[in-house]
């Protein structure tokens, strides 16, 4: 685990609120000047704590009104059937998270789709299609109550 400073803290908390700003922006932001300040963010992308860049799409704007939550029962554990499953979880454009659990299920999906339809295609064609696969439990999401946060930097 790496170790930050307040400074990096900082910037790591700005670039998680807004990826675009300019190094610029960013330095004004945590009070540095631009040379350090890029010199911190390039070594925290070295470093692998900055793992990349991303647009937020706004589900309802694409048409993808349904999020669903799908927990997944295995019959079996052997490394064959799990390297099976979470091939088949990454395969899913639909699946956009995947989660292994400790507990009473195996895994946690995150599926968005466009209607209860596509969900019911989705259900029959991919996850059904998932090996040793005991049971699906799903649970549709009606609202976001706290959206995609920054993580809370130690």
């Amino acid at each position: 685990m790496a170790t930050f400073d307040d400074i990096d803290r900082h910037i790591l908390l700005e670039l998680q609120q807004d990826g675009r700003l300019t190094n610029q922006e960013l330095a004004d932001r945590v009070g540095l000047s631009p040379s350090p300040c890029l010199r911190r963010v390039r070594h925290l992308q070295d470093s692998g704590v900055i793992a990349g860049y991303t647009a937020v799409v706004s589900q309802g704007a694409v048409g993808l009104e349904i999020t669903a939550f799908a927990r997944l029962t295995l019959l079996s554990h052997t490394p064959e059937v799990v390297d099976a499953v979470e091939a088949k979880l990454r395969s899913v454009p639909e699946v956009v998270e995947a989660y292994l659990l400790a507990g009473d299920d195996d895994y946690l999906a995150k599926i968005v789709v466009d209607s209860f339809a596509t969900y019911e295609e989705l259900l029959r064609t991919d996850l059904r299609a998932i090996p040793s696969l005991a049971s699906i439990k799903t649970t549709f999401a009606f609202a976001v109550t706290k959206p995609l946060s920054p993580l809370p930097i130690p």
